[in-house]
């Protein structure tokens, strides 16, 4: 312990010529002149030689600690994993979301801000989580009904046009080259080509090959939520086309007049009554051909 002795006496300038010469030829001579030059300026009202002491000495018996090979691997999976959770949250958070329901289905989900969805058989959306409260945009091809919460400014964005709300219930169908809009409660701003119309409660518009129909609706909510498809100046070929999509089946059309209009309901859970209704409304006569294949002849 004779360099720990030399250590305390020359903290205390209390070392001999031939001490303070052998000191200073110690291998630790320089790290302790670092600490004592360090703390030269610091102003300590009592030092406690003592501890300083025992505090350098407890340093210098401190064994470098060796990482084994195994622990450098485990790091660096632990590494990877973390990148790996942190990549897909920001996949998840970042990149467009799509909502579907597929033909003889439907889906309903809620939108960040508390909105809710019900998208109709054979529709899609599409949506922005990241900064949704901000810029409540999504894309819609098919059907589907809105009950938005209060807030910015909301769009649903369809090819044939767009329908901007601030909080309210309402009804987007886009197929084809029609566009229907109905509000069942507060108001929306219809934009079709250079055309701009607003809906209050009650009010329904259609574009149809870029003629405009207005009508009055007396529903509290879409027909097709309770299993109804209903239908308002539709040809055959766009009734079928969602009767296909409500019953996931195929139909074919073999008739001469395929262009006659129809206005009233459909049981969307119900196919014979369905095609029954079909065949007494064309005078056509309905054969099932397979389990999904329906095909319509003239009688």
């Amino acid at each position: 312990m004779k360099k720990d002795r030399l250590l305390a006496k020359w903290l205390n300038n209390d070392l001999s010529e031939d001490e303070l010469a052998e000191f200073e030829a110690s291998a630790d001579f320089e790290k302790y002149q670092k600490i004592k030059d360090y703390t030269s300026h610091l102003a300590i009202d009592d030092l406690d030689e003592n501890a300083m002491l025992s505090n350098i000495l407890t340093q210098q018996k401190t064994k470098s600690k060796v990482v084994s090979f195994e622990k450098n691997w485990i790091f660096k999976i632990a590494a990877i994993l973390v990148l790996a959770l942190g990549i897909t949250f920001a996949l998840r958070f970042f990149m467009p979301e799509t909502q579907t329901a597929g033909f003889g289905q439907k889906s309903t989900f809620t939108l960040p801000d508390n909105s809710q969805v019900v998208l109709n058989s054979g529709s899609e959306i599409n949506y922005k989580k990241w900064g949704w409260n901000t810029d409540r945009k999504l894309e819609l091809k098919g059907e589907a009904y809105f009950k938005v919460s209060k807030g910015r400014r909301f769009e649903v964005c369809t090819e044939l046009g767009k329908v901007t709300v601030l909080g309210t219930q309402f009804n987007v169908k886009s197929r084809n080259k029609r566009l229907d809009v109905i509000c069942y409660e507060g108001r929306v701003k219809v934009n079709y080509n250079q055309a701009q119309i607003v809906l209050t409660h009650g009010q329904s518009v259609t574009f149809d090959n870029g003629k405009q129909v207005n009508r009055e609706i007396y529903s509290s909510k879409p027909e097709w939520i309770n299993n109804e498809i209903c239908f308002y100046k539709e040809n055959i070929r766009s009734l079928l086309e969602e009767v296909e999509r409500q019953y996931n089946i195929t139909i074919e059309l073999n008739t001469q007049n395929p262009d006659s209009l129809f206005t009233g309901k459909l049981p969307s859970n119900d196919l014979n009554t369905t095609l029954q209704i079909i065949s007494t409304t064309y005078h056509l006569k309905a054969k099932k051909v397979s389990k999904n294949k329906i095909i319509f002849d003239e009688k």
